[in-house]
């Protein structure tokens, strides 16, 4: 049965999958979301049977139906291959009274991959499906992962460039190096002097601006987007988490029906609201725990009810969390409003006039699902060395707040329920605020030294993608101030 996708915010026709894909946000500045929620077609005990690419086809069919058969099939295969270094994808890895999904084994080795392996594949398929012209012009802010993630994805991609913006002092340093070293002549990359929601508001704003795509058309280009507000990237998301309940089944974890709690570390939300389509296609999980650090504004928010960015801005050590408009929160407001186009656009025009907005009381009484917490800087930091010398297992800064945040979950709570941590960023990522957080005498290393003295402690390889970029040489060196965002994407299209 067709699913057809809509605006959060009302306006227009509704499209297709392959149509949202392509447009990455609607006209109206609205999100794409589908008019229902598929349910699971396949029982627990058929996914416990299938790998990887099986779950991802059985779950993505139901949500991307105006793709045949072979044409996902065809995407999903060319994502899935190699460019993973564990043959189960997605693994698990149990530690500390709870299963760590480990979502970085990918060729950027974090949890971005996962969708944005098979996004470009999505995309240009897309494009032939409707008859597109045009060269698609991928516009991209990033708070570290997304980024190489996306231009992993779509270097050299024909008919296709790239453009991503993030912070120019808001990343990891081996984050901004696996970017600002990216190969591909379709490719640019741009620190600019702002955070990650100024470089975010900057993209949405040149996705709205009229004129702007005027001009685009007329030269034979058109805007899509990478991050998470594309419903491309969404979708793929909500397979790990099929697969993962699987796994455990399969591994005799769990017995099926039995309900499992899930821990993100959240950010823009798309990770953990993945995880709650899931919940609504049937699969069985009980609380969605997310985690946030010191930018608490999601804990805030479902706490209170009310939405306050209007707070210090802080940078942390888990930089992909350093976030104050969740975009992916859109998605979430307009299901709790009953599908409320008008109520969405309201609070949202709230949010970008006064800097908040206070959902109304039958609303907060729809996220009964959801538990928020957060840990601070040194609880995170605490939880990378404990974690590390109860079980020799390292974990990333972002892990290590959601784990931080479950422990304080499991003991307020006593809810003893089988829980999944989405482990979204692989230590190697943030290798020196891990190393310090196990040992403070690491603070003299550089950071390559410390890439191979994680290797040792760990007993895990060094991943390629750090390899990579060792000796690499600098290809992006260009910054930009945030109201020159437009100037540096008209300059590199030529128009």
């Amino acid at each position: 049965m067709e699913i057809l996708y809509k605006s959060t915010r009302g306006n227009g026709m509704p499209v297709k999958a392959s149509q949202a894909i392509l447009k990455g946000l609607s006209e109206d500045g609205g999100l794409f979301v589908p008019e229902r929620i598929p349910m699971l077609d396949k029982s627990l005990k058929e996914f416990a049977q299938m790998d990887y690419r099986q779950v991802a086809y059985e779950v993505m069919k139901l949500y991307l139906t105006d793709f045949t058969e072979e044409e996902l099939k065809n995407c999903i295969h060319s994502a899935y291959d190699s460019k993973f270094d564990m043959e189960a994808v997605a693994p698990l890895a149990e530690a500390g009274g709870a299963y760590y999904l480990e979502l970085f084994h990918g060729a950027t080795i974090a949890f971005k991959d996962m969708a944005l392996s098979v996004l470009p594949h999505l995309m240009t398929t897309a494009a032939r499906k409707n008859n597109v012209k045009n060269e698609i012009v991928i516009l991209t802010a990033t708070s570290g992962d997304t980024g190489k993630a996306a231009l992993a994805g779509f270097a050299d991609v024909e008919g296709t460039r790239i453009v991503v913006f993030y912070p120019k002092d808001g990343v990891s340093p081996i984050q901004e190096k696996q970017m600002v070293t990216q190969r591909g002549d379709n490719t640019l990359v741009v620190g600019i002097h702002g955070n990650f929601d100024d470089a975010q508001t900057g993209v949405k704003k040149l996705f709205s601006d009229q004129t702007l795509a005027k001009e685009m058309e007329e030269k034979g280009y058109q805007f899509s987007s990478a991050n998470s507000i594309n419903i491309g990237r969404l979708v793929p998301q909500i397979c790990y988490y099929v697969y993962a309940y699987a796994m455990l089944l399969k591994e005799g974890r769990i017995q099926e029906g039995d309900r499992v709690n899930v821990v993100v570390p959240t950010g823009n939300f798309g990770n953990i609201l993945a995880a709650f389509y899931a919940k609504n296609m049937g699969l069985p999980i009980g609380r969605l725990i997310c985690a946030s650090n010191d930018n608490k504004v999601l804990y805030d928010f479902f706490r209170t009810g009310t939405y306050d960015r209007n707070r210090e801005f802080v940078l942390t050590t888990s930089p992909s969390m350093d976030i104050l408009i969740s975009s992916n929160l859109e998605r979430l407001i307009y299901w709790i409003a009953g599908n409320d186009a008008e109520k969405t656009r309201e609070l949202m025009s709230a949010l970008s006039g006064e800097g908040k907005y206070e959902i109304t009381e039958e609303m907060g009484g729809r996220l009964s699902d959801f538990y928020g917490d957060f840990a601070a800087e040194q609880e995170a930091a605490e939880e990378i060395g404990r974690l590390y010398r109860d079980c020799s297992y390292v974990i990333d800064p972002h892990t290590s707040v959601a784990s931080a945040v479950y422990r304080k979950y499991r003991e307020g709570t006593k809810d003893a329920a089988t829980t999944i941590i989405a482990s979204t960023a692989s230590p190697y990522k943030f290798t020196r605020s891990v190393m310090e957080a196990i040992d403070a005498k690491y603070a003299a290393m550089g950071d390559f030294e410390l890439v191979d003295e994680l290797s040792r402690l760990s007993g895990v390889k060094v991943p390629r993608a750090i390899e990579e970029i060792r000796n690499a040489p600098v290809r992006h060196r260009k910054q930009c101030d945030v109201d020159e965002m437009k100037l540096v994407v008209k300059e590199f299209l030529g128009i």
